[in-house]
């Protein structure tokens, strides 16, 4: 199998959420046959839903790997259980949350797994940084990243200075 392009979202608003997303990102590196090929900068962002929490912290990772989208997934789900991650609520406060965007072109609805993720082009928070790193990146459906984005209001996204890290080059 050849390895595929991927991109994962993360997310922290609890237990020094900067921090939440460095470490996950250095999981990101470690996982097998995936390779963490670049990393967006920390965005600060307000949260969706249940407004009575703290602020996000965001970010955007481009992967290249040969896991299949349901192991990726069970790789991510693992790493959030490892942070803490519980799912109190709806748009709860969380220590990590870990989303697959994209895996290659693929398109496909099972339980527990849609690709491309479902919501992803109503959130500012996931496409400016997945713009940062590719804005010709294609969302299978619905055309350019850069497009997807035009729309919607940045003004509540705050760049982290000195966020961006340079990703952990590891083997395949």
């Amino acid at each position: 199998m050849a390895d595929i392009p991927a991109f994962v979202a993360l997310g922290a608003n609890l237990e020094d959420p900067v921090n939440q997303v460095r470490r996950a990102l250095v999981e990101l590196a470690c996982l097998p046959r995936t390779r963490l090929t670049a990393q967006s900068s920390l965005y600060l962002s307000k949260p969706v839903g249940h407004a009575r929490q703290p602020d996000y912290v965001n970010a955007v990772a481009a992967l290249r790997t040969r896991l299949t989208p349901r192991g990726l997934l069970e790789h991510l789900l693992e790493i959030e259980t490892r942070h803490g991650r519980t799912r109190a609520f709806k748009n709860a406060p969380r220590t990590l949350d870990l989303d697959l965007l994209l895996y290659g072109g693929l398109v496909m609805h099972e339980p527990g797994l849609s690709l491309p993720h479902p919501r992803m082009r109503e959130r500012a928070f996931v496409l400016l940084p997945l713009a940062e790193l590719d804005p010709d990146c294609q969302i299978p459906g619905h055309g350019p990243v850069h497009r997807c984005l035009a729309p919607l209001d940045i003004q509540d996204l705050t760049r982290l200075p000195d966020s961006r890290q340079q990703a952990p080059a590891l083997p395949l």
